[in-house]
């Protein structure tokens, strides 16, 4: 996983100074291990969404003043969490994951 971030870093950190938003603090391990939950409690595809609804709803909630970024982010992840999750436990156990 070190060498993910590793590549990683630059990248962020470029798109963080692309839209404008450099000062955002990104836990590039708790995004990752969320996407990983996601895609392997629902389908793969979920990673990228979940991920991208986690962001909004945390920017909405920090827009609205109803949390702090550190605490709209772990807050929707959270949530996020649970519910992929839950999601994979409803799932069939003898059906295959889908891909």
């Amino acid at each position: 996983m070190a060498a993910v971030e590793e590549q990683l870093q630059p990248f962020v950190a470029e798109l963080l100074a692309a839209l404008e938003i450099e000062d955002t603090p990104v836990d590039l391990e708790s995004v990752l291990g969320l996407a990983g939950v996601a895609a392997h409690s629902v389908v793969r595809p979920a990673a990228p969404v979940t991920t991208f609804i986690v962001g909004y709803a945390a920017g909405l909630a920090v827009a609205s003043g109803q949390a702090s970024a550190e605490t709209a982010m772990r807050a929707a992840s959270r949530v996020a969490d649970e519910v992929a999750r839950r999601h994979g436990d409803a799932a069939d156990p003898d059906q295959p994951a889908q891909a």
